[in-house]
């Protein structure tokens, strides 16, 4: 298989940064990193005020580790997630309903199936996975989909194993649907992974509409919310609303919008999102069990058109707000916190696809705030779908134009 190496010039600057994380009572010893200007010079969309300091267009960071980039394929079709297996291959979903497994080299298997019927409309297909925690005996792999029946789409989970010889996932089982079924091909999520107790986190989309917005503030339905449930799909003991009447129990936050990055801080163990808004307000949220993040009540953005949202309010009591937000957007897409020390400046920052903006993003967090911005792989011109660390502490990301990239220490 032929590699296209793109060397990149440049990395070695005078500037440096650590970025070990804050954890609970106990802080390690970090550097304030020198810092340059911000990455973002766009105009934005509105004339929105931050709610604090460093909550947008924060300081310019450069890594200063020589890397490479490798483009490993460009034979994906669509990708839409790439998550590491415990053998260190990679597992990528294709949005019309297959499954590929690359090495790390970029040898492809051939297409896998098994899987049901999906609306691979504008935003819908076959859309993330994750192993099970048990998959070097079980095999099971655990997907996220848009459902396609008669009466609408919806996003769905499943399970399957998959198969001895690598070609089929076995005996795929639907395990939750976030209820009601809608008739578009917008805002599905959605993002799965597991937490340390075995259970299962899930972002969904409110499905865009003028219609379907509302529902993100409802507690009565899945639209706009983070799930929590069983690998069998039950809500899990001690979800916050599981006593609240009218309330679906399997419910941990809502008032989101089109969450496509959920990620452990690899550290503190807190769930952090990354969420498409309208335009101008992507938001990189911190999640917390029962919290409401306010879409579509308060907002940074304004709608396509240009027209203001509800009240065009950005801050209301009861409401979370973003601990990051871009304007213009970065229309973020998959995320992961990398906890390598391959390159040690990168440890416990978080990486985050691009898809419009076209880079990834990496950020640096301190204190649960970010401290620092940088733009990786912006001279691609690609639409940056998914992100992850690989078990080698490099990073692999798929693009929408259907490449596979790894970025890696020199």
């Amino acid at each position: 298989m032929k590699l296209f190496r793109i060397p990149l010039t440049g990395v070695l600057s005078l500037f440096f940064i650590s970025a070990f994380a804050f954890c609970n009572d106990e802080t390690t010893q970090e550097q304030n990193p020198q810092t340059l200007p911000p990455v973002e010079t766009g105009q934005p969309n509105t004339n929105y005020k931050p709610a604090f300091e460093g909550q947008t267009r924060i300081s310019g960071v450069k890594t200063t580790t020589p890397y490479e980039v490798t483009i490993l394929s460009d034979k994906l079709s669509s990708p839409w997630a790439v998550t590491t297996l415990p053998d260190g291959r990679l597992a990528i979903t294709e949005k019309a309903g297959t499954l590929r497994i690359a090495t790390t080299s970029g040898e492809l298997s051939d297409p896998i199936t098994g899987f049901p019927e999906v609306d691979d409309r504008e935003q819908g297909g076959l859309l993330d996975v994750t192993p099970a925690p048990d998959f070097e005996t079980s095999r099971m792999l655990y997907f996220t989909f848009a459902e396609k029946t008669p009466q609408g789409s919806l996003t769905a989970v499943g399970k399957g194993k998959l198969s001895a010889n690598e070609n089929e996932i076995e005996n795929f089982q639907v395990i939750y649907r976030a209820m009601p079924y809608y008739d578009n091909s917008m805002h599905f999520g959605s993002r799965i992974l597991f937490d340390k107790n075995g259970n299962i986190f899930v972002s969904t989309g409110e499905r865009s509409n003028m219609e379907t917005r509302p529902k993100a503030q409802l507690l009565d339905n899945g639209y706009g919310k983070v799930i929590h449930i069983t690998p069998n799909g039950q809500p899990v003991a001690g979800n916050p609303f599981m006593n609240t009447q009218g309330a679906l129990p399997e419910i941990y936050s809502y008032g989101h919008r089109n969450a496509q990055g959920l990620a452990f801080h690899p550290v503190t163990q807190e769930l952090w999102m990354s969420e498409m808004g309208p335009r101008g307000d992507d938001e990189l949220n911190l999640i917390k069990p029962g919290r409401n993040y306010g879409w579509a009540t308060i907002t940074y953005g304004i709608e396509y058109s240009g027209e203001t949202i509800g009240e065009g309010i950005t801050q209301k009591e009861g409401m979370e707000q973003p601990v990051y937000y871009w304007d213009p957007v970065l229309s973020p897409g998959g995320m992961t916190f990398y906890s390598s020390n391959v390159i040690p400046e990168w440890q416990n920052n978080l990486f985050i696809g691009g898809l419009s903006s076209k880079h990834i993003a990496r950020i640096v967090l301190r204190d649960n705030r970010v401290v620092g911005e940088e733009r990786l792989l912006a001279d691609q011109n690609q639409r940056f779908r998914d992100v992850e660390q690989g078990r080698d502490g490099a990073l692999y990301a798929v693009t929408d134009e259907g490449r596979l990239y790894r970025i890696a220490k020199k």
